[in-house]
C-alpha cells in the first residue's frame, strides 16, 4: 500500500473527514497552484514578492552572508521559484559563491524550475533534490558546508501550531551552528481581505482542491464525481487560521479501491489549513526551538512578513 493510499484510506475513514494537502500537487496541481499565484486576491504572493524584489540587500545582509565564504541555498518546496530568483539575480551579480539546491516532492515542479533557471541565470549552479524535505535534509548534513533555508509563502502555515513548533525543531535538527531559516509567514488580518484569497471569483482555487479528487480517481481506482462536492473555504479572525474543505452536495458512497465511503448531504472533507501570525505567535512556535530571530521584513501594507532566523 502506497503512502498516498495509506493517508486517503484513513482519512476518508475518520470522522470528520480529512485529506492532506500535500497530495494537491500532482501536474495539474503544479500548474493550477501557479494560476493561484497570479490571481488579484491572492496577496500572499505579491506581499512576498515585493519583499524579495525591494529588500535584496537587507536580506544577504541579515543572512550575514560574504562573498568568499561559500554556502549552500536550499529551498523548501521550491515550486516555479519566481520569488527566489530576486534573490537568486542578486546573489549572481554580486559575484557570491553557492550552490541552489531547490527541494520539492514534484518532479515536474523541479524539472521546469531548472529548465527556466539554466535559460535565464546560466552562471548559477542549481542541483535539485526532490523527496520529503528531512530526508533531504539528512542528506546533506555531513557537507558541513554554511546553509540558508527558504521555507517560504506560509507554507509552515499548512500546519497546525504544535506541528509547526516540531517541525522547526527538527529542522532544527538538521542544521549546523549559526546556519540560517528564512521563513515567510501571512499575517492575521481581517476576513474581507483573508478569504477571497481562498475563495477567488474566477474559481481557481476551487479546481485546485477539487482536483485533489480527480488524482485519486486517476491514481487510486477512486470513482469520485467532482459534480457532487463543492469548495468550502472558511476564515475566523480571532483564530487566525483560513480552513479548505469540499463538501459533498448530497448522501452518497465513493470508492477508492474497492473500499467504499459513505457521505452524507453536507458532510465535508477538510483538505487544509493557513496560519496566520503574529510576532507573539511566532515567538510561541520558536519557543524551546535551536533558533533565535535576526531580523523581520515585510511588505509596504504589512500583509506578509519573512523572519530570518538563526540556529544557536
Amino acid at each position: 500500500m502506497t503512502s498516498f493510499q495509506k493517508d486517503v484510506h484513513e482519512g476518508l475513514s475518520r470522522s470528520p473527514k480529512h485529506l492532506s494537502s500535500k497530495y494537491f500537487y500532482d501536474e495539474i496541481g503544479d500548474e493550477l497552484f501557479v494560476q493561484i499565484m497570479n490571481m488579484p486576491e491572492y496577496y500572499l504572493f505579491n506581499a512576498e514578492f515585493e519583499i524579495f524584489q525591494r529588500q535584496q540587500e537587507q536580506m544577504i545582509k541579515a543572512l550575514e552572508l560574504e562573498k568568499d565564504n561559500y554556502f549552500e541555498l536550499l529551498e523548501l518546496g521550491a515550486g516555479d521559484g519566481t520569488k527566489t530568483k530576486e534573490l537568486l539575480k542578486a546573489l549572481d551579480q554580486g559575484g557570491f559563491d553557492f550552490d541552489y539546491l531547490p527541494i520539492d516532492i514534484s518532479h515536474n515542479a523541479l524539472e521546469k524550475l531548472e529548465l527556466t533557471l539554466k535559460e535565464e541565470m546560466p552562471n548559477v549552479s542549481v542541483k535539485t533534490k526532490q523527496g520529503d524535505y528531512f530526508e533531504v535534509l539528512a542528506s546533506l548534513k555531513d557537507t558541513h558546508h554554511p546553509k540558508v533555508v527558504l521555507f517560504l509563502g506560509s507554507n509552515i502555515g499548512n500546519l497546525l501550531d504544535y506541528q509547526a513548533h516540531d517541525f522547526i525543531y527538527q529542522l532544527g535538527s538538521s542544521l549546523s551552528l549559526n546556519d540560517k531559516l528564512f521563513l515567510g509567514v501571512d499575517l492575521i488580518k481581517s476576513v474581507d481581505v483573508v478569504l477571497p484569497a481562498y475563495n477567488d471569483a474566477a474559481g481557481i482555487t476551487a479546481a485546485f482542491n477539487l482536483n485533489l479528487l480527480d488524482r485519486i480517481n486517476k491514481e487510486l481506482e477512486g470513482d469520485f464525481d467532482k459534480s457532487k462536492f463543492v469548495h468550502k473555504p472558511e476564515y475566523i479572525e480571532e483564530e487566525g487560521i483560513a480552513k479548505s474543505y469540499l463538501m459533498s452536495t448530497e448522501k452518497q458512497t465513493v470508492k477508492v479501491m474497492g473500499k467504499s465511503y459513505a457521505f452524507q448531504k453536507g458532510e465535508k472533507i477538510h483538505t487544509e489549513i493557513s496560519r496566520k501570525y503574529s510576532d507573539n505567535i511566532i515567538a510561541e512556535i520558536l519557543n524551546d526551538t535551536d533558533f533565535t530571530l535576526l531580523q523581520k521584513l515585510t511588505d509596504t501594507q504589512s500583509l506578509f512578513a519573512d523572519y530570518i532566523l538563526k540556529r544557536g
